[in-house]
């Protein structure tokens, strides 16, 4: 998926952000909406990585506190041709990880203390590979931005529901049921956006944290082990913000035909086939 595509995907959910308004207040409310929706972007902006890392309860961490785990970093960072990242840990028994920030100069990379007790030295390097692949390919705010607003369209999409069980608009003839309507299609549709951007964001992450790390089967052995330990050990955290890990940490599902446009993350089976076709 090429950058012109996901600002398509990224206007697409802005345009459902703003049906919504429309569907609560009318014209007034769309624009109300696209306003709302353009300050949560800047604020987002600013402040994406200390919210993400607020969601999974993680801290950043210095070289003396994680002297391997930083040393790691900044040679796979030095690889990547990036500036150093800030380093956090998540303390999740389950195996995970996630980039975040607004640029990469402005970076996180984490791990949760369950993966560094999972995975060998090797699979590690893939796995911080994968996350710096994030950052070189800027992807951590679009990532960000994404679920921000799909979240944010869920929480309008409640609101527009109550407004149509009282009653809805009755000006400019809008119908109730069709308020309606919209406040259960938008926040459904904004989610497939969400979950489009996010599966293909880490097909192009696997193959480029492949060539930082030089290691194509280790990443792929680790994201096996992820996925396992991701049905095994449950995670805490909010829906939306569950695109950004590696795998998905509310039970890695990964549908297949249809329900795979539900999925958040590709299935790791086609994941790892990817990975080991780089060693061929």
């Amino acid at each position: 998926m090429n950058n012109a595509k996901v600002f398509v995907l990224m206007a697409g959910m802005t345009a459902l952000f703003m049906g919504i308004g429309g569907a609560v207040g009318g014209q007034s409310g769309a624009l109300l909406a696209l306003v709302f929706a353009g300050g949560m972007n800047l604020f987002m902006y600013w402040n994406s990585s200390s919210m993400v890392l607020r969601a999974y309860g993680a801290q950043v961490v210095t070289p003396p506190e994680a002297p391997e785990l930083y040393e790691m970093v900044d040679r796979l960072r030095q690889r990547a041709g990036l500036p150093m990242p800030s380093v956090a840990i998540a303390p999740h028994a389950q195996p995970n990880a996630f980039a975040t920030g607004r640029n990469p100069e402005h970076a996180v990379v984490c791990v949760t203390q369950g993966i560094m007790q999972l995975v060998n030295r090797e699979e590690l390097e893939g796995v911080i590979a994968h996350e710096l692949a994030h950052i070189r390919n800027r992807d951590m705010l679009l990532q960000t931005l994404s679920a921000s607003m799909a979240g944010a369209i869920s929480h309008l999409a409640m609101i527009a529901q109550w407004g149509a069980f009282l009653g809805g608009r009755d000006d400019e003839g809008d119908s109730p049921l069709a308020a309606l309507a919209m406040a259960i299609v938008a926040p459904i549709a904004a989610s497939l956006i969400q979950f489009a951007i996010s599966r293909q964001r880490e097909f192009k992450a696997d193959a480029v944290g492949a060539q930082i790390s030089g290691r194509p089967r280790a990443l792929a052995s680790a994201l096996v082990k992820l996925d396992k330990g991701a049905h095994r050990i449950p995670m805490q955290v909010e829906p939306a913000m569950a695109p950004l890990a590696q795998v998905n940490p509310l039970s890695a599902f990964s549908g297949r035909g249809v329900l795979s446009l539900f999925s958040t993350h590709p299935s790791t089976e086609e994941r790892v086939a990817r990975l080991e076709a780089m060693e061929l």
